[in-house]
């Protein structure tokens, strides 16, 4: 069941990132925010009571509703037209504790190949924090398309693997997801170098021999 959530982050993740880079209108994407953002609170509230009590089954869902509280906070605001200084914040946090879940999925749960993927979240959510937490904008661009590329990389491609039973070599997967995560977003920064120009102040009146 969980694997099926990540599909559906995967997808969501891919629909932020067209809305960062302006591809997909506001509105539009906070209704599927709503709808993933309630998958992701209800799937490990079901996984929590049927795990029993055991605490590694518990730890290992817990984090889906980091991800749950997002989507629906994003959605509510995109509706209600909220400031997004509040999800921004909330990003941090999330950021935050992704780091932690990144330590347990390595040394708790021995699964590196979720260690690396928390990883690549704790990164897009400082993001987050960064572009709508303390509003620079000159990471739009950066953020949209780190954020479509992890809906592929840490969602979609991931759930297809587990779910059709090729989530196989853990070892070499986290390392080529740490390869992969390294090379694509240095060389994104360079390449989106320019939407992270300001444009240039208009000139004085004086300057251009305005009359006074």
């Amino acid at each position: 069941m969980g694997n099926v959530g990540l599909l559906f982050v995967g997808a969501v993740l891919f629909l932020n990132g067209m809305l960062l880079l302006g591809k997909v209108d506001g509105r539009a994407a906070a209704v599927f925010n709503l709808f993933v953002g309630a998958l992701q609170v209800l799937t490990p509230t079901y996984l929590i009571i049927a795990a029993a009590g055991d605490p590694t089954k518990i730890l290992a869902v817990s984090g889906i509703y980091l991800f749950g509280f997002t989507y629906l906070y994003v959605g509510i605001g995109l509706l209600a037209g909220l400031d997004t200084t509040g999800v921004g914040y909330y990003s941090l946090f999330v950021a935050v504790a992704a780091l932690g879940y990144s330590f347990a999925n390595f040394h708790l749960l021995k699964d590196s190949p979720f260690g690396v993927i928390w990883l690549y979240w704790a990164f897009l959510w400082f993001l987050f924090f960064l572009l709508l937490g303390l509003k620079l904008d000159s990471l739009t661009t950066y953020t949209g398309y780190v954020t479509a590329i992890e809906g592929w990389v840490t969602g979609v491609i991931p759930a297809a693997l587990l779910l059709s039973g090729y989530w196989l070599h853990p070892t070499e997967t986290a390392i080529a997801l740490a390869v992969f995560g390294v090379v694509v977003f240095t060389a994104l920064w360079p390449l989106t170098r320019k939407s992270r120009q300001k444009p240039p102040a208009a000139p004085a009146a004086e300057s251009v021999g305005a009359p006074t």
